[in-house]
């Protein structure tokens, strides 16, 4: 499974991007879906999951009220959504794929991962 990612760049504070993760085939369909991200000698940190129903949610405490992720399994795309971006919202971000069809915070439940894209937010 290859999951690209795309819609990173260089914003200014409290401006909004939003990023898209498109999986090589269907079967992301039946998995839960999230969005991590890292700095620089830091540790991968998550950000946000849903479930493969779309319906389930889960979100780092950072960026609740910012940020929103969605999924349209039809054309196997993972969204996230970030509103009133800051300067610690910098990163790679990147997209992976659940084990299960579970919303999930914990990496190592995650099975693929892509290669991940730069959000650079200056002050």
């Amino acid at each position: 499974v290859q999951l690209q990612a795309s819609g990173g760049g260089l914003v200014q504070v409290g401006d909004s991007l939003r990023l898209s993760c498109t999986t090589s085939r269907r079967t992301a369909s039946n998995n839960g879906m999230g969005w991590f991200r890292q700095t620089p000698g830091k540790e991968r940190e998550f950000v946000a999951a849903i479930a493969w129903r779309g319906g389930g949610t889960y979100y780092t405490d950072s960026v609740k009220d910012r940020f929103a992720i969605s999924r349209d399994n039809a054309k196997n795309t993972v969204f996230l959504q970030m509103n009133n971006l800051k300067p610690e919202d910098t990163a790679v971000y990147y997209c992976a794929v659940a084990r299960s069809s579970a919303a999930t915070p914990n990496a190592q439940s995650y099975q693929y991962w892509g290669q991940g894209t730069q959000v650079t937010v200056s002050s």
